[in-house]
C-alpha cells in the first residue's frame, strides 16, 4: 500500500502536460454541446399528469405521510425493544418534571404542561421521520408562547374588580387569568400548527435554512437569559407582576430587586438545594456516562423530594411556599380555541412555528447523520404541524423537540419512535391516576429544574470567542440576534436578526472577486467534475450537497446501506452454507464462480452482489446500487465561482468529502482562490484527514493527478486463489476480492 502511495506521489510530481486547442467563443461552444430535447406540454397535460395516480404513487405518498407503516412492520422486535423500553422509561421520567416546570414559562398552570407531554408526543410516533428526537415541551418556545400570553391578558387587565387581599376574590381572579392565557397558549398551538402543515404540504422545509446557526445560538443564548430572569421571582418566593415586550427583562429584574427584601427564605433554601442536587447529578451523569447503564434521573428525584418535604413539613401553611396547587383528574374533554384570537397572534404563531421547526430539524439531522438515515424536512413540518393542531384541541400548547431529552433518549439505547410512545404513556398514567400527589410540589423546585436545564445553553456564550477567531461576520450575526432578542423581545429580536443576517449575505456576495475559468468538454472514464456557480454558506449547503449528489450519481449514504443490506443477506446464506455436508463444498464453488461470471456489478469501484432483498429494496436503493454506474473514482469540485464559505458550508465540504472516502471516491477541490482558502483555514476546515493536498490549482491539474492516482492503485492489485479444502466461509471472501481485480484489470486493458 505504502508502495503504490509512493508510486502516485511521483506519477503526480513528475506529470507535466501541454494543451493545444481551438479558441472557443460563447457561439462555437454552444454549436458543440448536446442540448436535451424537450417536448413541450400544455397546461391541460400538465395538470393531467400532476393528477395522475397509480396503486403504486398512492402507496408511497401514504408511506411518505405515515412513516410509521414502513418502520414498523419491519421493526426487530429482539434487537430494538429493551432499548426502547429502557430509554422510552428514561425519557419519560424527565418528560414529567419538564412538563410541569415548562408550563410556569407559558404563563399556564402546570397541568396544561402534562397535557402537551402526552398528546403531541404521542401523534409525533406516527407521523415524524426521525427516529431519535423527543417531542414535547421545551424552555425557549415556552418562553415565547408566555410572552405574548402576558402580552394579551396582563396581570392590569384582569385584576380590575377583584380584591387580591381577599382569599375568595384572589381565588376567582387567578382562576380567570390562567383561563383566558390558557385560550392564547392554545390558539397560539392550533395557529403556529396550521402554518407548520401549509408550509410542509407546500414543500416549505427549507424555510429552516435560513436560521443559521449563529443566529439560532445567539437566539437561544438570549431565550436562556429571558428564561433565568423569569424564573427568579419563583427561586426567591417573590410576588411581582410578569412582563413582555422590549426591556421586559430589565423591568423583570428591577421588579425582583426591588422586592428582594420580601424573599421568603424557606423557598430559596429548597430551591438552592434542589440546584445543587441537579447539578451534582448531571455532573455525575457526565463523567460516568460509559460506565452507568441509564442517566440518574435526577429531575424526577427532586420532584419526588420536594414534593415529600413539602407535604410532610406543610410548607405552603407553615412558612407561606407557593405550590402548584390543583391538578385536575383525567384527561380534559376537547375544545375548539378562540378562532377570534388568530388576527392578534399570527405574526407571534408564525415567529413560534419557524423556531420550532427549526429546534426540531437541526437536532433530527444531528442524529440521522450520526446513525446514518434520512429525514424529510417537509415531512418534519406536517409532523409538527400535526402534533400542534390537534394538540390545540385538547389544551396543549406549542411543542418543539427538546435537546436534553433528545439526548437522554439516544443515548439509553432508543432506536425508534417507540420510546417516545412509551414517555407518553408514562405521562399519561401520571394525568389519569397520580397526578394529585405533586399538588404539593413548590414551584421554587420547578424553577431549580428550568435554572440548571439552561446550563447548556449558557455555555453559548464560549461562541463569541469561537466567531472571534474563525469568521467576524459571524460574530456579528450572533451578537446582532442575541442582543436584539434579549432587549426587544423574542418576537422581534427574531425578526431583527433574520433581517440581518440576510444583509450580511448581500454584503458578503457584493464585495465578492470574480475569476475566469477554462472549461474543457471532454469527460475522462472514472472522474465527475462538479461546478456550482455560487458560493457556499448556509442557506445552499444543504441544496449544494443534494445537487452534487444528483448530478454526479454518487450517494454515499445509499452505497453503503445497500452494501450493509447485501452483506447481511450473505452473512445469512453463508451461515446456511456452513450446515452443508462436506461433499458439497464442490458444487458451492461452482455456484460461486458462476455468480462471479453473471452477477457481480461494478458500483464505484468495488462489486456488489445482486439479491432478491437488494431488488426488493428502496428506489434510490436501486438507482445507487443495482443499476451498473460508471466506476466513479474521483469527484472534482470546481471552486472558481465560490467568492466565500461560513461555517456551516465548510462543515458541509468537510462531511462531503469524508461520506466520499467510505466509499473509496476521493474528492478534489480545484481553482480556489486565496480568500476562500483563508477562509477554510481559520474555520479550522483542514485536518488529519482533509488536508491541503485535495486542493489543486486548476481543474486540468486536478483531473491529472486523479488519473495519476487511479493508474497506481490500479496496477498494485493482486488477488492470492484460495487453495482446495477451506471453509467454504472464505468462498465468498475469495469471489468478492477477486472479482474486483478483475474488473480493475479490464479496464486497464
Amino acid at each position: 500500500m505504502e508502495d503504490a502511495q509512493e508510486s502516485g506521489e511521483c506519477l503526480v510530481q513528475n506529470q507535466k502536460y501541454h494543451v493545444e486547442r481551438p479558441i472557443y467563443n460563447q457561439e462555437i461552444l454552444q454549436g458543440q454541446l448536446h442540448k436535451r430535447e424537450r417536448t413541450p406540454q400544455s397546461l391541460r397535460q400538465k395538470i393531467e399528469h400532476s393528477c395522475r395516480c397509480s396503486s403504486k404513487k398512492a402507496k408511497s405518498h401514504l408511506y411518505s405521510f405515515l412513516p410509521i407503516l414502513k418502520w414498523l412492520p419491519r421493526y426487530p422486535v429482539k434487537e430494538y425493544l429493551l432499548g426502547d423500553i429502557i430509554s422510552g422509561i428514561s425519557t419519560g421520567v424527565m418528560q414529567l418534571p419538564q412538563g410541569l416546570a415548562y408550563a410556569l414559562l407559558a404563563a399556564v398552570p402546570p397541568v396544561f404542561g402534562l397535557y402537551s407531554s402526552f398528546y403531541p408526543v404521542f401523534l409525533y410516533t406516527f407521523f415524524g421521520t426521525s427516529k431519535h428526537i423527543s417531542i414535547g415541551t421545551f424552555a425557549v418556545i415556552s418562553m415565547m408562547v408566555g410572552g405574548v400570553a402576558v402580552r394579551q391578558v396582563p396581570d392590569e387587565v384582569i385584576s380590575v374588580g377583584y380584591n387580591t387581599t381577599n382569599a375568595t376574590d384572589a381565588s376567582d381572579y387567578y382562576s380567570l387569568r390562567d383561563d383566558k392565557r390558557v385560550q392564547v397558549a392554545v390558539t397560539l398551538a392550533f395557529l403556529s400548527g396550521i402554518i407548520q402543515l401549509c408550509l410542509g404540504f407546500l414543500r416549505f422545509g427549507f424555510v429552516a435554512i435560513y436560521l443559521t446557526e449563529p443566529l439560532v445560538r445567539g437566539f437561544t443564548t438570549a431565550a436562556a437569559v429571558h428564561v433565568f430572569t423569569s424564573q427568579l421571582k419563583y427561586l426567591l418566593g417573590v410576588k411581582t407582576s410578569r412582563y413582555s415586550g422590549p426591556l421586559s427583562v430589565v423591568y423583570s429584574l428591577a421588579a425582583v430587586f426591588s422586592k428582594i427584601t420580601t424573599t421568603n427564605i424557606a423557598a430559596l433554601i429548597v430551591g438552592l438545594t434542589c440546584i445543587a442536587l441537579l447539578l451534582i447529578g448531571k455532573e455525575i451523569n457526565l463523567r460516568f456516562k460509559k460506565k452507568l447503564p441509564v442517566p440518574i434521573p435526577m429531575e424526577i428525584i427532586v420532584v419526588i423530594i420536594g414534593t415529600g418535604v413539602s407535604a410532610g413539613m406543610n410548607l405552603t401553611e407553615s412558612y407561606g411556599v407557593d405550590v402548584v396547587g390543583k391538578i385536575p383528574q383525567g384527561l380534559s374533554a376537547p375544545r375548539v380555541p378562540e378562532i377570534q384570537l388568530i388576527p392578534a397572534l399570527f405574526i407571534d404563531a408564525l415567529a413560534i412555528a419557524i423556531v420550532g421547526f427549526s429546534m426540531a430539524v437541526s437536532m433530527a439531522k444531528i442524529f440521522a447523520l450520526k446513525h446514518g438515515y434520512t429525514i424529510d424536512g417537509n415531512q418534519e413540518l406536517i409532523a409538527l404541524g400535526i402534533c400542534n393542531s390537534v394538540g390545540s384541541f385538547f389544551q396543549s400548547f406549542p411543542i418543539t423537540c427538546s435537546m436534553s431529552r433528545s439526548l437522554v433518549q439516544e443515548s439509553t439505547g432508543g432506536k425508534t419512535q417507540i420510546a417516545g410512545a412509551l414517555s407518553s404513556i408514562m405521562v399519561l398514567l401520571v394525568i389519569v391516576a397520580i397526578g394529585y400527589l405533586f399538588e404539593p410540589l413548590p414551584q421554587t423546585v420547578l424553577a431549580a429544574i428550568v435554572m440548571v436545564n439552561l446550563k447548556g445553553m449558557f455555555k453559548q456564550f464560549g461562541d463569541v470567542a469561537h466567531f472571534w477567531r474563525t469568521s467576524k461576520i459571524e460574530l456579528a450575526i450572533w451578537v446582532v440576534a442575541f442582543v436584539a432578542s434579549l432587549f426587544l423581545g423574542l418576537d422581534y429580536g427574531l425578526l431583527t436578526a433574520v433581517a440581518f443576517a440576510m444583509i450580511t449575505v448581500i454584503y458578503r456576495t457584493q464585495r465578492s472577486d470574480f475569476f475566469f475559468i477554462n472549461i474543457s468538454v471532454k469527460e475522462y472514464p472514472g472522474i465527475k467534475i462538479f461546478q456550482a456557480n455560487t458560493s457556499l454558506y448556509f442557506a445552499n449547503s444543504e441544496s449544494y450537497t443534494s445537487a452534487l449528489k444528483k448530478k454526479t450519481g454518487v450517494d454515499p449514504c445509499a452505497i453503503l446501506a445497500a452494501r450493509r443490506k447485501a452483506q447481511k443477506k450473505h452473512a445469512r446464506e453463508i451461515k446456511k452454507a456452513n450446515k452443508v455436508k462436506k461433499k458439497a463444498s464442490n458444487d458451492v464453488e461452482a455456484s460461486v464462480k458462476h455468480e462471479i461470471a453473471n452477477d457481480g456489478l461494478p458500483v464505484n469501484g468495488k462489486f456488489a452482489l445482486v439479491d432478491a432483498d437488494v431488488q426488493d429494496g428502496s428506489p434510490d436503493e436501486l438507482e445507487h446500487f443495482v443499476e451498473p454506474k460508471t466506476n466513479i473514482h474521483s469527484l472534482i469540485l470546481d471552486f472558481a465561482p465560490v467568492n466565500f464559505v461560513d461555517s456551516v458550508g465548510a462543515k458541509t465540504l468537510k462531511s462531503v468529502i469524508k461520506e466520499c472516502k467510505e466509499v473509496g471516491v476521493c474528492v478534489c477541490i480545484a481553482s480556489c482562490s486565496g480568500p476562500v482558502m483563508n477562509e477554510l483555514t481559520r474555520l479550522n476546515f483542514f485536518d488529519d484527514t482533509v488536508t491541503r493536498e485535495l486542493l489543486f490549482h486548476s481543474v486540468h491539474d486536478a483531473v491529472l493527478a486523479c488519473q495519476g492516482k487511479d493508474r497506481s492503485a490500479s496496477q498494485t492489485c493482486s488477488c492470492p486463489l484460495p487453495q482446495q479444502g477451506q471453509m467454504e466461509n472464505r468462498i465468498l471472501t475469495w469471489y468478492l476480492t477477486t472479482a474486483s481485480c478483475v474488473w480493475t484489470r479490464t479496464l486497464e486493458q
